[in-house]
């Protein structure tokens, strides 16, 4: 490991020190780990706890397993340490094959013990080692093991989004429909204009891709050349109005706006609306309106404001239906840098039609790390933006993030393009 990783792990909006300054690494090390645990503090040691389907992990989880990756990366190659627990590596490896075995990701509910104090414990001990580390270590050393801290950072960022989505999915499964946060505390939904504008996006021979200097994770690299037939871009969000039309003409029964595998999946699963929606006069939670369960528990529908909880066979029946398309990634990231496009981030992840493929000239990582997106890169679908769970600094234009496309419990919605006459 050497400090050229570094350049790939630093996010633009967000001022990430250099990996050799001890003071300020120790500083957004520690500010970094407490807001996991802020992120958790809204839910009971219950909550924490459940797994509510195979693809969320229980919170207490994520708290353990961020705090693995300190430990197994970090810790255990560059100082003598022992484990704080020896069962611990299996319990909460997620899937580095390089690192040993590891308990079943569906099974992770099932982990009653160790108990959530005893994984508080465990960020403790863990916290408290890497300080000392980043304080004792000779400058050699430092240089080697501090860009590793930083991509740890950013890893627990990602599992801090992941905490919220998979909270909202487990708390969707209540009954009760309890809210995560108080109405006041970050809405699910923010406004967006109401006219669609579209923008003439660049065309030609354009570079995307990450141009280094600053961090980002191996799959936004290396920064490459496409080409861009003539398209337009919407300049904002698609709206909670525009898919309440979308159903109303009959969207989730015209099979000839689906794509095969998608249409299979509303015919299996009964898709109906996004999840989270609420139809006005469900018999469950009556009203007369839409409303949505959210954040802040079940609120009547903004109908201004962005969709969200799409899967991408949903994103892209409307866009069709729209008369429009998804856009590329390579679209998205050249049409971002436009003075009127808006709602980049801050709202939903946006879907592209562009699947998650190496760039070319992509080469993983060495070593274990090697392992945190290559080795996913089939079946996927790219998403781009930030949504309103991401932490703040933690998106950049060249983000990739990427789910596969029947996922619909992450905040994630669309943003419309079109071919372009030349």
């Amino acid at each position: 490991m050497t400090r050229n990783l570094l350049c790939a792990l630093s996010p633009a909006s967000l001022i990430i020190p250099d990996a050799t300054d001890r003071a300020a690494l120790a500083n957004h090390f520690a500010q970094i780990r407490a807001a996991s645990l802020r992120a958790a503090s809204p839910l009971s040691v219950e909550d924490q706890c459940v797994q509510s389907m195979a693809d969320v992990s229980p919170t207490k989880w994520h708290l353990a397993h961020t705090t693995w990756f300190f430990e197994a990366v970090v810790l255990m190659p560059h100082t003598s340490c022992e484990p704080f627990n020896a069962s611990y590596l299996h319990l909460f490896n997620s899937y580095y094959e390089s690192l040993g075995s590891r308990h079943p990701r569906a099974q992770r509910g099932l982990l009653t013990r160790p108990a959530l104090r005893e994984v508080h414990r465990y960020r403790e001990h863990v916290d408290a080692a890497v300080l000392r580390l980043i304080e004792e270590v000779d400058n050699e050393t430092l240089e080697s093991v501090g860009p590793l801290i930083i991509l740890g950072l950013q890893h627990e960022q990602q599992h801090q989004e992941l905490i919220v989505a998979d909270a909202l999915h487990l708390l969707s499964c209540n009954p009760m429909l309890p809210a995560l946060r108080a109405s006041g505390e970050g809405p699910l939904r923010l406004q967006a204009p109401s006219q669609v504008k579209w923008l003439d996006g660049p065309s030609g021979l354009v570079e995307v891709g990450h141009p280094g200097g600053t961090c980002a994770f191996d799959n936004e690299t290396p920064r490459h050349r496409c080409w861009l037939a003539p398209f337009q871009i919407a300049d904002r969000l698609v709206t909670c109005s525009e898919y309440v039309d979308f159903i109303a003409d009959g969207g989730y029964k015209t099979p000839a706006l689906w794509l095969s595998e998608g249409w299979a999946v509303v015919q299996s699963s009964g898709w109906q609306m996004p999840a989270y929606w609420i139809a006005p006069r469900d018999s469950g939670v009556p009203a007369e309106g839409w409303q949505v369960f959210g954040l802040a528990g079940v609120q009547p529908m903004d109908l201004g404001a962005p969709v969200s909880q799409l899967s991408f066979y949903e994103a892209a029946a409307f866009a069709l239906w729209s008369g429009a398309r998804l856009p590329t990634e390579a679209e998205w990231e050249s049409a971002a840098l436009l003075p009127e496009i808006r709602q980049l981030t801050g709202h939903v992840w946006q879907w592209t039609r562009s699947s998650f493929d190496p760039y070319p000239g992509f080469r993983p990582w060495p070593g274990a790390i090697g392992e945190y997106n290559g080795k996913f890169m089939v079946g996927q679908v790219v998403l781009r933006g930030g949504s309103v769970a991401t932490p703040r600094g933690h998106t950049r234009l060249t983000y990739r993030n990427f789910f596969p496309p029947a996922t619909r419990w992450q905040f994630s919605g669309l943003r419309l393009a079109r071919d372009r006459e030349c």
